[in-house]
């Protein structure tokens, strides 16, 4: 088949964008790029976000009503990135209406919430992904690679701990309380070693966590949590989060170090970004939040990834690519199914309660 014949079969997309905040904003550029998106549509609950975001890319209609954008007969697909409470019904609005969905992570803060999702997707059919974009960070689809080929041999141990600043956690928790560290952080990397892991069940989870850095700021959460995850087949994970670093922590993003162990091998791979150093007089803009800027930053540190001479690289941009790619060719993409996604958000409730309870908690975890 001559590559000519594969491209006649591309189908058209016409794009929502639900939700036009920082993450919605990216993705709508990143897509306005792309060869398959013919029109973009954008909503969002304040309708000059939307507006803006419209006359950035181009956009064929905007206003404050997602449903509208949702039921629109021009829109086969949807991006959904509001905030982590507001998921749930955009998501169903979209599998209702048969199209395709990309959301944010996590899928919702509930697995109740989760299981609506998981009920209309088998009542109605539908292709639902999550966006948990550490998988499309070269490094780990490199760990991936390995892993499949057998390369470090069956997988029997790992640990991920992830670091980040306390000014990240506050914007995070003030935009949404229940979207805490755990949730809202540690959630990458549960996603990752689920996917690394892939093929095993999560069957106990152990957790202790720390709080006073983002109690005296008015959340009582942990700023500091480690967990032992047990698979099914006996293999143990550590996980850490801490979101209590400096303000002015030159991490834009995660700072992360993953390792896995095998029977025939090891990887060990460092995410911290260390070895890319800058100082500014000017300073650098933080990725995520508005008026703050550090002068000194840890290059490439930034989660999404980073613009450099017009282009945006980085996991965001390959995950965005390979989904519209998935849509519009029928390509195969490793983002996160909605399955895999309950898992995730499974896990990470179990170690907020087993840090309430002090206890381990076993899974499956009852819907709530």
């Amino acid at each position: 088949m001559t590559q000519l014949a594969k491209t006649a079969r591309v189908r058209e997309i016409g794009l929502g964008i639900v939700g036009a905040g920082r993450i919605g904003t990216l993705r709508a550029r990143l897509a306005a790029g792309h060869s398959a998106v013919t029109s973009i549509s954008v909503s969002d609950l304040d309708p000059a976000n939307a507006r803006r975001l419209s006359e950035l890319v181009g956009g064929r209609s905007y206003g404050d009503d997602n449903l509208a954008v949702i039921e629109d007969p021009e829109v086969t697909a949807v991006i959904v990135s509001t905030s982590e409470g507001e998921h749930l019904a955009p998501m169903l609005a979209a599998i209702e209406r048969g199209k395709p969905v990309l959301v944010e992570k996590p899928i919702a803060l509930t697995v109740r919430e989760t299981d609506q999702v998981l009920q209309a997707l088998k009542r109605c059919g539908g292709d639902l992904h999550v966006g948990y974009s550490r998988r499309y960070k070269e490094r780990y689809q490199i760990a991936k690679e390995q892993v499949v080929k057998g390369r470090v041999g069956t997988l029997t141990g790992g640990a991920a701990r992830v670091f980040n600043s306390r000014s990240q956690a506050l914007a995070m928790l003030k935009r949404n309380p229940h979207a805490t560290p755990v949730v809202d952080a540690l959630t990458y990397y549960v996603d990752l070693m689920n996917w690394l892991f892939e093929g095993r069940k999560l069957t106990e989870i152990y957790a202790r966590g720390q709080t006073g850095v983002l109690k005296e700021a008015g959340y009582d959460v942990p700023h500091v949590s480690y967990s032992v995850l047990t698979y099914d087949d006996g293999a143990v994970v550590n996980l850490g989060v801490s979101y209590a670093l400096p303000e002015k922590y030159p991490a834009l993003g995660h700072a992360a170090r993953v390792e896995v162990l095998g029977t025939g091998g090891v990887m060990i791979l460092d995410d911290d970004h260390t070895d890319q150093l800058m100082y500014s007089e000017i300073g650098v803009p933080h990725v995520y939040l508005p008026d703050h800027v550090v002068n000194m930053v840890f290059l490439q540190s930034g989660t999404p990834g980073d613009w450099a001479l017009g282009e945006f690289w980085g996991p965001i941009a390959n995950e965005t690519r390979a989904w519209l790619d998935h849509l519009a060719t029928g390509r195969p993409c490793t983002l996160a199914t909605p399955q895999e996604a309950r898992a995730t958000l499974e896990a990470t409730l179990a170690i907020e309660h087993s840090m309430r309870i002090g206890m381990p908690v076993t899974l499956p975890l009852r819907a709530g």
